[in-house]
């Protein structure tokens, strides 16, 4: 798998992985990434149904055989993501973008608890998360969104509903093997309390940000 699978952002956080862990979380974000290609490229529904269907089956697959050769599925069972908790509600999260023609409020819940609380159970690499963790998942899935997507109505919607979420991670107790986790939450938490949706790529202010966050928590 090629450093190119991996956004940018997800490559800084998965540094900040403990040892041993870095691969398995580029890996899990490269799983995102996989996804999200889909949904920003499927025209039909039912196609981009089958595209999901695919990484479903490639889960679920006992013998390991199953998307062989495929970059990503080769990393995440080198790494061991693929035994991570939570990847089949990553990939519901994301199919809620490419089978809904427009996103109402609970479609963006579905999306976010999904996508945004199935990665951050799978990077946590915890089945039974706690709740304040699925909800950084989720204002993080939201604010990602927000960044990226072309509705601005869309965008705005989703960071009011991040910003309404934002109290259900109060009082969080980040272990230090969730540390990038607690780097991109608080990335999130930042921008969601100003109306930003996230950047779309890694500028000098966005690094120094960065740095700031995993050396001081803030």
């Amino acid at each position: 798998m090629g450093d190119d699978a991996v956004p940018p952002l997800a490559m800084l956080l998965s540094a900040h992985a403990a040892a041993g862990q870095v691969d398995r979380h580029r890996a899990l974000w490269a799983f995102d990434a996989r996804l999200a290609k889909v949904a920003r490229t499927t025209s039909e529904a039912m196609i981009g149904q089958m595209r999901l269907a695919w990484w479903n089956d490639v889960i679920d697959d006992g013998t390991g055989m199953k998307g062989t050769g495929e970059p990503v599925v080769d990393a995440m069972r080198a790494s061991g993501a693929m035994d991570a908790p939570a990847l089949s509600a990553v990939i519901d999260g994301w199919e809620v973008l490419v089978v809904e023609p427009e996103i109402d409020l609970i479609g963006l819940r579905d999306y976010a608890a999904g996508r945004g609380g199935g990665l951050f159970r799978a990077l946590a690499d915890v089945a039974e998360a706690p709740d304040w963790l699925e909800a950084a998942g989720r204002v993080w899935a939201l604010w990602d969104l927000a960044g990226h997507v072309g509705d601005a109505a869309l965008g705005k919607a989703a960071l009011e509903l991040a910003q309404e979420l934002l109290p259900q991670v109060d009082g969080a107790r980040w272990t230090r093997g969730w540390k990038p986790l607690r780097i991109a939450f608080t990335l999130a938490r930042q921008d969601v309390l100003e109306g930003r949706g996230a950047s779309t790529g890694i500028s000098r202010a966005l690094a120094w940000r960065l740095l700031r966050i995993a050396l001081v928590g803030r």
